[in-house]
């Protein structure tokens, strides 16, 4: 038994140093630049799925492998790892650090709630569109691990308050006691976690159960952030904080008032995952499987101008829009019943006791804020600016201000996103006050010269694991396309030509949604890409109809707690079992699926010209038999 648990408890060393053993007679016994690319290739996706090494550090194996076996040279290697799309992040992620620092996203969640009011459905489709507005620019995890902690108080709120029509009167003091989001509270069933946004599934669940010692709940690494202009409001503003009940198990010995109670905690919480899910699919920069899309196309496809921040916005947006709407009925109907017109409605003459209630905190809450400050205010204009410099750089239906320089080709929105991050290192936290006297009481010396955001800001939200695994992908791809191995793996694929166009498209789909389930996303399309973009070259399809509906569909992985961080925060506050999970993903996971193949067979179609081979398409493939 010792012996046995020795070996589990080194699986995943014996798993690093059998799997490239096990495989080396591939390269060694076919001494092809194709069978030594697959080598890599292999190893690589078998320490991406099993997790046995970090992602970013499995994609650094062909960094060492490709020129050990002679397939690319160590700096064309190197040339991969650094892209156009990770200028873009660089950019995005100083403006998104600087939402988060001041607070403005919990400003922007807490007033939507405000005007959705209390009553369950309302609440459910307010919380839907916040986080599906706030996950179009910040990260997945980020987005959830903001809005949780919102949902959960104004959950407390509502199984708490008393209410003459649900609760009996004798209901103790401390059961109705609400759970509070402040820092200081001393709450023995919770726990505060900071969760960094480049967080896997497995780093994260391993972080939970590190931090129940003894069953002593902790809180760890509050960040404290700047504090503008000696306001009080702003003296506590941290980094995102899960709440989180502290064992799992007490989740058994929670206590609802009644049923319905508990519908509505399961139905808020799955909602928020499934939320942000649909957020990160609206732009291009929502989610890691999207930019890293952009960035293997653009590689493999230099003449193809066709997909853009604008362009992908104008697709994906009416299926983000479709799918909250099918969604939210859909989450309605599966917890709350079919009673729109009494969850729904509006009339303040309706209202219950909880429900005041639970508005006055939400209210308080907001009101904790205080009145939006300077750097709120121009973080704002940044992130509505670069908004608009994106659309309006190639609109396509009229010239962009790209058409304004002499020298087409050369900018991209990664130079937007660069140009506004750089300045807000530059533009002071504190309002200038342009030769006016300052009140010596207001008066903050440690922000006389702070800029809206500090490197050390940059560097706790930069997800700098991503940018190695992207890379790692990247690198692949190239090999792939140098040693010939694309092309043969297409010809594998020459069986699937008598199927239809769409056909090919819906299994891919219904492929990569099952196995992104159990693989995370950003190693599942890193996989996959390659193999699509053969693929379509050989059965003449154009690229895109099978790799847009293939990159959207890897982010449907709803199902498992395993599936994706914001899944990981939701089943940690207990509301829900994985049963619930899997009845109410699969549900949302099959409506993702309906929406896109119908969006690229109809608008799709027209937007990106699906109906035709392009040239692009046909100098890569000339290209590549080359």
């Amino acid at each position: 038994m010792g012996l046995l648990k020795g070996l589990l408890g080194a699986r995943n060393l014996l798993l690093v140093i059998c799997v490239p053993l096990l495989l080396l007679p591939l390269p060694v016994l076919h001494p092809s630049s194709e069978a030594a690319c697959a080598y890599v290739l292999i190893v690589t996706a078998v320490y991406w799925v099993s997790e046995a090494v970090p992602l970013g550090a499995a994609a650094l194996v062909p960094a060492f492998l490709y020129p050990f076996f002679g397939v690319l040279r160590s700096s064309e290697v190197a040339a991969e790892y650094f892209k156009n799309t990770t200028l873009l992040l660089v950019g995005v992620i100083c403006v998104a650090a600087a939402v988060e620092k001041w607070n403005l996203h919990k400003r922007i969640a807490l007033r939507m709630v405000m005007m959705a009011g209390a009553k369950p459905g309302m609440l459910l489709l307010c919380f839907m569109c916040c986080t599906t507005l706030l996950s179009m620019w910040l990260s997945n995890t980020s987005t959830t691990a903001m809005v949780m902690p919102i949902v959960e108080a104004v959950l407390q709120e509502l199984v708490s308050a008393e209410d003459e029509q649900l609760v009996a009167g004798n209901s103790s003091a401390e059961e109705a006691e609400p759970i509070s989001l402040d820092v200081n509270n001393s709450q023995p069933s919770l726990e505060l976690i900071f969760v960094n946004e480049d967080t896997s599934t497995a780093d994260f669940t391993s972080l939970m159960q590190n931090k129940n010692v003894n069953g002593v709940p902790t809180i760890t690494n509050p960040v404290k952030t700047a504090n503008p202009q000696g306001k009080k409001q702003h003296q506590s503003q941290e980094k995102p904080l899960v709440l989180i009940p502290g064992p799992r198990n007490q989740e058994l010995n929670r206590k609802y008032k009644s049923q319905h109670d508990q519908m509505i905690c399961k139905c808020l919480s799955l909602s928020i995952s499934y939320a942000a899910t649909i957020g990160g699919l609206t732009t291009i920069i929502g989610t890691s499987t999207s930019l890293i899309f952009l960035e293997h196309f653009n590689n493999q496809y230099p003449a193809a101008e066709v997909v853009n921040f604008g362009t992908w916005f104008l697709f994906s947006f009416p299926i983000s829009l479709i799918m909250l709407v099918v969604s939210w009925f859909w989450m309605h109907w599966l917890f709350l019943g079919c009673n729109f017109r009494e969850t729904c409605s509006l009339s303040k003459k309706k209202k219950t006791k909880r429900e005041e209630v639970s508005e006055k905190r939400i209210q308080e809450e907001y009101e904790k804020l205080g009145a939006i400050s300077y750097p709120e205010m121009v973080t704002g204009f940044f992130f509505i600016l670069m908004t608009v410099l994106w659309f309006t750089r190639e609109p396509g239906f009229v010239p962009g201000w790209d058409s304004f320089f002499e020298k087409k080709g050369y900018r991209t929105d990664a130079t937007v996103s660069v140009f506004l991050g750089f300045l807000l290192f530059l533009i002071p936290a504190k309002k200038p006050c342009f030769g006016k006297k300052s009140d010596g009481q207001n008066r903050e010396p440690s922000l006389g010269t702070e800029p809206i955001i500090t490197w050390k800001d940059f560097q706790k939200t930069m997800p700098w694991e991503i940018v190695i695994l992207v890379g790692g992908g990247y690198a692949l791809a190239s090999g792939s396309k140098t040693s010939g191995l694309s092309t043969w793996i297409g010809h594998q694929m020459l069986s699937l030509s008598g199927l239809p166009p769409w056909a090919v498209t819906l299994l891919a789909c219904i492929l990569v949604s099952i196995v992104t389930e159990f693989v995370s996303n950003p190693a599942t399309i890193t996989i996959f890409l390659p193999i699509l973009c053969s693929l379509s070259e050989t059965l003449h399809i154009n690229p895109l109809y099978t790799l847009i509906p293939v990159t959207m569909c890897i982010s449907f992985a709803v199902m498992l707690p395993v599936g994706n961080p914001p899944n990981a925060i939701v089943f940690s506050y207990g509301h829900c079992q994985i049963k619930d999970m899997v009845k109410a993903g699969l549900g949302v996971n099959v409506i993702g699926l309906v929406i896109v193949m119908v969006a690229i067979n109809t608008w799709g179609v027209s937007l990106f010209h699906l109906d035709t081979y392009p040239a692009w398409a046909k100098v890569s493939n000339i290209t590549d038999q080359a």
